[in-house]
């Protein structure tokens, strides 16, 4: 098995002696919540992101240039709950300091009931992209993708932010044997990249095909099992649960 093949699949099944333990596969998933979620949010709410912070700035631009599709509100909006979102994750990160997988299983249940909160409406709503509720639902899914993005900083696994690529893949290419390097973690690197495309790919075929509604539902659902994976190591002690 190649390096980076090699890196991948170390990355998704962990060595028992890995100093993350099974955090790195949970933050995998958790990349994939991410592209669903902006998924949901780009073609259903309109033009707006709840994760990626930095396409919402460039949106303040295009919509204060009067561009047309762009909303000044729901940007902002979306930078404030965020930024809400990130406090309360690292209010949970200083409850949680001790324990790597308790802070995290914390994060993917308020996350989950968020996301699941923000799906109901959605699925009950004549119309999400419209009125209020268009404003509320970039609320609740700004404050989940904060929350989750406040943690996931805190834990500290190299490589695995869960929602910025944009170094993850400068990484990669700047590691890699093409540029010189040894090729070290670009397997996983272009994992968290493939699993951002998945997750935004099979966000879109469900809201563009099936129900606008329903990649939120896929959210909730990845954020229960990952959250009943990590009430597992709630009690452990293994080394993997300690302070990075």
């Amino acid at each position: 098995m190649t390096g980076p093949l090699r890196d991948a699949w170390t990355t998704l099944v962990p060595r028992p002696d890995d100093r993350h333990g099974p955090l790195a596969p949970l933050l995998i998933g958790l990349t994939l919540v991410t592209g669903l979620v902006d998924a949901f949010s780009y073609l259903i709410l309109g033009h707006v992101f709840v994760a990626n912070m930095t396409g919402n700035v460039v949106f303040m631009a295009f919509a204060l240039a009067g561009a047309k599709g762009f909303s000044l509100t729901a940007s902002v909006l979306a930078l404030l709950a965020f930024a809400a979102g990130a406090a309360i994750g690292g209010r949970l990160a200083n409850r949680f300091a001790d324990h790597r997988g308790r802070l995290l299983l914390a994060v993917a249940v308020v996350e989950a009931a968020l996301v699941l909160a923000s799906y109901l409406c959605a699925e009950l709503a004549h119309d999400p992209s419209r009125g209020w509720l268009r404003y509320l639902l970039i609320a609740l899914l700004g404050l989940a993708m904060g929350a989750q993005n406040g943690v996931v900083r805190r834990l500290g696994v190299p490589d695995l932010t869960t929602t910025v690529l944009t170094l993850t893949i400068t990484g990669a290419a700047a590691d890699s044997r093409l540029a010189g390097g040894g090729d070290g973690k670009v397997g996983r690197r272009l994992l968290s990249a493939v699993a951002m495309f998945l997750g935004g790919y099979a966000g879109a075929l469900l809201a563009l095909h099936v129900s606008a509604a329903l990649p939120l539902l896929a959210c909730a659902a990845l954020l229960a099992l990952e959250a009943a994976a990590l009430a597992r190591h709630a009690r452990s002690v293994h080394a993997w649960t300690r302070p990075a």
